[in-house]
This record gives C-alpha cells, structure tokens and sequence, in this order.
C-alpha cells in the first residue's frame, strides 16, 4: 500500500537512478532538463527555482521499502484553482509492472481532488509512451480533443502529447 509525502531533496538520489536510459528520460520530462542523465542536484536545482511556487506540489510515493514513485501537481493557470495538472510521474523501474503505476496515479488523483478541492485532473503524455497512456485510461482518464496537440522535439524527432483529463465525479453529482 502506498503513502504520499512531500518531496524532500533526499528524494532526487533514488528518483534520478529510476531513468535507465534517455529515450525513457524524455518521456518523462520531454525537454525540461538540458541534459541526460540528471543528477540528484539538477534535480533539486530544478525543484528549488520553483519553490516560491505555491501552485506546485512535488510529492514522493512510499512504501515500507521506502520511495517508490514521484510525480508533480500544479496549477496550470495563474491564480485558477479549478484544475490541477499531473506530470513528471514515474516509478521505480524494479517495481514496473506490479501496479504501482496505477496506484500512484490514483492516490495523486485523490490527492487533486480531495485535498486541492479541484474540479478536475490533467496531463500530457507522449503517443510513444504506451505503457503510461494505458495506465491512465485504467485511472479514469479520457483523452481530450484539442485544436493543435503539444509537441516536443526529442532525440532528432518530434514527439506529440495526447492531452487528457479525469473529472471529479463528486462535482459532478
């Protein structure tokens, strides 16, 4: 069974050694670090030029082996509390396969919901990133039509996103 905690720096030594190769490391930030492989520090650097961000979360999922998943929550819109966007989510690459995924990705949704209060959750995943793109659908998410996808050119090519979203069934009754 997995707990949420916040972020701590300590975190970013075990996170970082979860992302084996680049190809896997796109998929989880496309281009929102320079360089591959991240250390624990660019990491943390990362994280800190954003702390005076009250509109976003950074949190660790554990268990009683310890951390075993990351993600981020933010407000996608300046002073708009209605939405809140899910990204760099990943698991420990042993623990792949076991369910893990889906279990993060639904105590995050919870998370979103119950304590953020917001109507609903978003994210952006790769069209090459099918393994994450069916545990989403698994947690409730549906893809959202959009005038133009997001795209991101990574390792020589041009990767487009598939935006989805999971409304708040409560807000809805």
């Amino acid at each position: 069974m997995l707990r949420l905690r916040p972020f701590i720096a300590r975190d970013a030594g075990i996170v970082t050694t979860w992302l084996k190769s680049e190809y896997a490391f796109r998929q989880w930030c496309a281009d929102r670090y320079e360089k591959y492989p991240i250390t624990a520090e660019d990491m943390i650097l990362y994280y800190n030029k954003n702390q005076s961000n009250s509109n976003a979360f950074a949190m660790t999922a554990f268990d009683e082996t310890g951390p075993v998943g990351h993600f981020t929550l933010r407000f996608p819109k300046e002073g708009i509390f209605e939405e809140a966007r899910l990204g760099f989510v990943i698991v420990d690459d042993k623990k792949r396969g076991m369910g893990y995924g889906k279990e993060l990705v639904l105590l995050a949704v919870q998370y979103a919901f119950d304590f953020l209060k917001v109507k609903k959750v978003s994210l952006g995943v790769f069209e090459n990133n099918q393994t994450a793109l069916h545990c989403y659908l698994a947690c409730g998410f549906t893809e959202v039509s959009v005038e133009k996808a997001e795209s991101y050119l990574c390792m020589g090519e041009t990767w487009n996103c598939i935006e989805m979203e999971r409304i708040n069934s409560v807000e809805l009754a």
